[in-house]
């Protein structure tokens, strides 16, 4: 069906660009009401740009023909990444080309100067990223007061993005009254309530139904050696000769080895990566676009919003991370009603991966061996044929006539020879690689190498036959799935294959067995477990059961150690199982009380020590009689005493005077005066003068203005003079002198 009216000047630029019909969500945003604001589920590469693109000119323009002159934008366009940013700004540039509308973007890795600059200059719609957008409106250079309508274009990635606070922000400074449209590939449980948050009234309109997103992608899964990658990845390029191919890999290493291996190989390959600049990201697809270069070499980056032209080949050199990576990688391809091949190249220990992958996604796909040799020199004389260049007609004359003298001087044979030669110079040699065989035989003989059913697991996410069960172990016991598991397939008699779900609470532990071993475990539990384990059947976890994890158990009180794993006790013990307490809840401590049965230590009562007598004293020495039989002590004779006199034990006489001096000999009153000294004659007391006696502090006088009244000397104090330790109190008394005997 021809596309509705939406505007004169956005129908014109449709039909200059060949659009002819409208794809499900263009209609359906059409159909929509005008002015509603919107909630939209598309598929990749549906057309979602063009479609908000149309439902945002009865808004922003109205009746008019063009917009009026430049100020603060009427519009904001938000997108998870640069590189979509860009893309987005672009396609509304040829959209809005003829209403004379002002686009500016504001990316990171951009110079923000500039930007700011040409938001001064005034614009009409403003595309960017969350943080760079948040920024020029925190710096005051990007002003939403004139803001009419509000766009979150892939609004599920920037919230895995962890932009949530930076989209509350730029929401809440928008003025309230704007129309708010969301667009993303999944409605999930944190989109809608964004909308509830932000948007009025919204419609919800779903383009996504059952397996349609997978219609125009072809699914291919690759065995391959784990060190045969880089060669399958080769063979694939080669074997499929699509004008665009995107390779992604996990790590930015990976890239550049990728990219340098391939180009070394002869194709026309770029790299895109987080580690470039915003300038080198746009030059690689700007290089895809124009067809200078046919691979790109990327990580997931280039998996979300871009749209290359002509791409018609995605290859999953390393495996993506989860099912909604899968999904946006391969969208990339089979957009727009084109078709697309989305190959994933599988080692043996992938395959359980993958299977369970494509699963969760109804994807099937089909599983071979990498492209041979063989195979791709069969593709390249098939695709050398049909080359337009020897079935489009001949109009040079001059052509013709170099080639009526290339056919005189040369058989047909050795020209078409010539021709060939130089078709296959330009393309890469195929590589040798070898299909993984024994995963060929299990999926072939449908038996592991064990003789088992080899079948795919389960999809426990999606609500397989499975039955619940309990077991009463918990974080409280320090419950892990890297211990836990094993002792399930234990004591059940059963294998990892067989548990789905497992969430761990506080004291008990849920977890799912398929129906098909249901019998077989619960005729093992009946046999026996081990001490203080039970396992019994069990219900759903409810939404309100909400899994402890390691994280959230409350660290133990104290400076003491974590606890040790619970195992089970050993048969014969004594020791009985662990019962949580009843009187007291979990975490309490007992309040401190003194204890009554232990005495204080007995100490010996204080004696005032005399002075004369010994500081310490001391034990009488006694043999021991665990020691050596040793000779008592005895002094040497046979060694000399040298020129020294043997020691004497002093008397009270004085010690002879020095040289010169006459001996001091202590007098007293009844001996005569030395010769040379005048007797002691008692002066007589001064007239006027008080003799000297001691006097109490009642008796003292008033003290003067000024000074410190007199006290008297404290009774058995020491003299001013006396000596004082370092705090400035008297020093302890030294011991008295004790002379030591001979040795």
């Amino acid at each position: 069906m021809p596309f509705p009216a939406s505007h004169p000047a956005l129908d014109r630029a449709l039909s200059e660009r060949g659009y002819a019909e409208p794809t499900p969500v263009q209609s359906a945003v059409l159909e929509a009401e005008q002015g509603r604001d919107l909630l939209v589920s598309a598929q990749t590469g549906s057309g979602k740009t063009v479609a908000f693109g149309l439902a945002l000119a009865p808004t922003l323009l109205g009746e008019a023909e063009k917009f009026a002159e430049f100020g603060a934008p009427v519009a904001l366009v938000i997108a998870p990444t640069r590189e979509l940013a860009l893309q987005v700004s672009n396609e509304l540039q040829w959209l809005y080309a003829q209403t004379g509308a002002r686009i500016v973007s504001c990316v990171g890795g951009m110079d923000p100067k500039v930007e700011r600059r040409a938001l001064e200059r005034g614009c009409h719609i403003v595309v960017g990223t969350p943080g760079r957008l948040r920024d020029h409106l925190e710096r005051g250079s990007l002003d939403l007061t004139t803001l009419q309508a509000v766009v979150l274009d892939e609004a599920d990635e920037m919230l895995d993005m962890g932009f949530h606070e930076d989209l509350t922000f730029i929401l809440e400074t928008a003025p309230a009254e704007r129309r708010t449209l969301m667009f993303s590939a999944t409605l999930a449980r944190d989109i809608v309530q964004l909308a509830k948050t932000y948007q009025k009234d919204a419609l919800r309109i779903d383009t996504v139904a059952g397996n349609a997103s997978h219609a125009d992608i072809e699914y291919k899964a690759i065995r391959v050696a784990p060190n045969e990658v880089e060669l399958a990845v080769v063979n694939v390029l080669r074997y499929f000769e699509a004008p665009g191919a995107l390779v992604f890999a996990n790590t930015r290493e990976r890239v550049k080895h990728l990219t340098s291996s391939l180009r070394e190989r002869g194709f026309s390959v770029v790299g895109l990566s987080g580690e470039l600049t915003q300038s080198q990201r746009s030059e690689a697809l700007q290089a895809l676009r124009d067809g200078h270069a046919r691979v790109c070499v990327a990580t997931d980056v280039a998996a979300r919003g871009l749209d290359l032209p002509d791409l018609g080949l995605v290859i999953h050199a390393e495996i993506p991370v989860n099912k909604a990576g899968l999904l946006h990688r391969s969208g990339r391809t089979g957009r727009a009603g084109k078709k697309g091949v989305s190959v994933l190249l599988v080692s043996y220990t992938r395959r359980r991966k993958v299977e369970l992958m494509l699963q969760s996604a109804s994807i099937k796909a089909e599983w071979s061996g990498p492209p041979s040799a063989e195979m791709i020199l069969a593709n390249d004389h098939i695709r050398m044929l049909a080359d337009p260049v020897l079935i489009a007609p001949v109009e040079d004359e001059a052509v013709l006539a170099l080639g009526k003298q290339l056919l005189e001087k040369s058989t047909p044979e050795q020209v078409a020879a010539a021709l060939i030669r130089l078709y296959q110079q330009k393309l890469p040699a195929p590589e040798d690689v070898y299909d993984d065989d024994r995963m060929k035989r299990q999926q072939e003989t449908g038996k592991n190498d064990k003789g088992q059913a080899d079948v795919p697991y389960t999809d426990f996410a999606r609500g397989g036959d499975m039955t619940w069960y309990r077991i009463n172990i918990g974080r409280d016991k320090n419950a892990d799935p890297k211990w836990l598991m094993p002792t399930i397939c234990r004591l059940g008699h059963v294998t990892k294959r067989d548990i789905g779900s497992i969430k761990i609470f506080e004291r008990e532990t849920k977890f799912e067995i398929t129906q098909e071993m249901q019998a077989k475990f619960e005729a093992a539990i009946a046999l026996g477990l081990e001490d203080g384990v039970k396992i019994d059947p069990a219900v759903k976890p409810g939404p309100s059961e909400k899994p402890v994890s390691r994280w959230d158990k409350k660290p133990a009180s104290g400076d003491r150690p974590d606890k040790k794993p619970w195992k089970a006790r050993e048969e014969g013990g004594d020791k009985p199982a662990w019962k949580p307490r009843e009187d007291r809840p979990e975490g309490a401590k007992k309040p401190w009380v003194k204890r009554e049965d232990t005495a204080p230590a007995e100490k010996k009562p204080w004696v005032k020590r005399d002075d004369a007598g010994p500081t310490t004293e001391k034990k009488p020495w006694v043999k021991r009689e665990d020691g050596p039989d040793r000779p008592a002590w005895k002094a040497r004779e046979d060694r000399p005493q040298g020129d020294k006199k043997p020691w004497v034990k002093r008397d009270d006489a004085p010690a002879p005077a020095a040289e010169g001096k006459k001996l001091w000999v202590k007098r007293t009153p009844n001996d005569p005066t030395p010769e040379g000294k005048k007797p002691w004659v008692k002066k007589p007391p001064v007239e006027g003068k008080t003799p000297w006696a001691p006097r109490s502090d009642a008796e003292a006088a008033p003290a003067a203005a000024g000074d410190k009244p007199w006290k008297g000397k404290p009774k058995g104090g020491d003299r001013p003079w006396a000596a004082k330790d370092a705090r400035g109190k008297p020093a302890a008394p030294r011991a008295p002198y004790k002379a030591k005997g001979p040795r």
